[in-house]
């Protein structure tokens, strides 16, 4: 359940970031960086914000954006924007649609040309679990969850609209989807076009680059992906090539453990992946006021501190994290589609989110027992996940009614 921020902390919070605001204004169209962040106030040396360009799209962005996937609460998407980030990025499916209606409230009033809005629109019929795009699949239902997102959001562009979770080669090249991406970004509905991946990684980004059609790739990217390497290399083959890098996923999980008594080091997590000068941003989920404090902190500062690269703790603990290698899938007798459970287990333990794991348990259309007919399991996990542990303790989340999730 999503942590209630404490009002004083909160007041605190604005308090603190008004007293920059006057100083600091970046025009994500030209780029030009007239002050200093809010976070900056604070500091008699005022250091400036560090902000990098998308790719080709020449687009000025501060590293830190928000991930506004888990943030139901406005006033938390205003004091981020207020506080220096400009983009802010949702998707279609998010909240069940409520996240972008959210954010087009926050948006109404504000000049267009002050913030960076991406969404995301997943293929039209992929399958929730392997990514598969059926090879008859049309276009259409991919225009229409489109046109409805603009009109949640109150806008008569986005910035930036991605195809919802790639996750191999063919995905990203999928000829109707390229086609409709272009038809879209030609009309002026969407400034750029873009994948998201956060599994097979740099198979997907490689495709981007091959495609010549896309401006910007969101991506998974932290310290504990064991093929972080070949993602690295992905990347920057990507940005040589003009492609915008956005990461995701930076937090790898939040919690190193499922009773959240060890949290994962925020600022540590975030500089590791901000450290890459191929990564133009990151887009870190945020519910909290607190957290919001803690990422624009990171704004003026990407410097990992020798206490920071310790509290990393690289190859010590499994974490709650699932880096969607896809290794387990051939050991599971019930062909059950393991790394979106351990998704779930992820949204529910480490993101503090119930209701959206349970979504995705009720998309997925899981059993309320999925390993019964099973005795000993015979998936192995590359991070070491008790993974029938874990499948039985998320699926009991099925029997918990909708309006006990908030």
């Amino acid at each position: 359940m999503t942590k209630k921020a404490n009002p004083l902390k909160r007041r605190s919070f604005l308090k603190w970031s008004a007293a920059g605001l006057a100083g600091m204004a970046v025009n994500p169209l030209s780029g030009t960086r007239t002050g200093d962040l809010p976070a900056a106030a604070a500091n008699p040396q005022k250091k400036d914000v560090v902000v990098r360009t998308l790719g080709r799209t020449g687009l000025k962005l501060p590293v830190v954006s928000m991930g506004v996937m888990n943030s139901d609460n406005p006033n938390l998407i205003r004091a981020a924007l207020d506080g220096g980030i400009i983009m802010l990025d949702t998707a279609h499916g998010y909240q069940r649609g409520k996240n972008e209606v959210i954010i087009g409230e926050v948006l109404k009033g504000r000049p267009r040309h002050s913030f960076i809005i991406a969404t995301k629109v997943p293929a039209p019929g992929r399958d929730r679990s392997t990514g598969a795009i059926p090879a008859d699949a049309q276009a259409e239902p991919f225009f229409e969850q489109f046109d409805t997102s603009l009109q949640r959001l109150g806008l008569e562009y986005v910035d930036i609209l991605y195809q919802h979770n790639v996750l191999a080669r063919d995905q990203a090249l999928f000829e109707p989807v390229l086609d409709a991406l272009q038809k879209i970004k030609k009309e002026g509905k969407a400034r750029f076009v873009g994948v998201t991946t956060h599994g097979n990684e740099p198979e997907v980004i490689r495709a981007v680059v091959e495609a010549k059609i896309h401006d910007v790739v969101l991506t998974a990217y932290n310290f504990r992906q064991d093929h972080r390497d070949e993602v690295r290399k992905a990347i920057a083959e990507a940005s040589r090539a003009g492609i915008g890098i956005v990461a995701m996923k930076t937090q790898a999980g939040a919690y190193w453990d499922k009773e959240k008594q060890q949290p994962i080091n925020m600022k540590a997590a975030l500089k590791w992946v901000l450290s890459d000068p191929h990564v133009t941003t990151a887009v870190p989920g945020m519910t909290t006021f607190d957290q919001l404090e803690e990422d624009l902190a990171v704004m003026t500062d990407l410097t990992l501190t020798e206490q920071e690269l310790k509290d990393l703790k690289m190859e010590m603990h499994g974490g709650l994290y699932c880096q969607h290698c896809r290794q387990c899938l051939p050991g599971c007798r019930e062909s059950l589609p393991v790394p979106d459970l351990m998704r779930s287990y992820m949204y529910a333990y480490g993101y503090r989110n119930p209701g959206l794991a349970r979504d995705l348990l009720q998309e997925l259309d899981i059993p309320s027992d999925p390993c019964r007919s099973c005795g000993a399991c015979s998936v192995r996990c590359a991070k070491g996940f008790d993974v029938a542990g874990r499948v039985k303790d998320i699926v009991r989340l099925k029997a918990v009614p909708t309006d006990f999730l908030v």
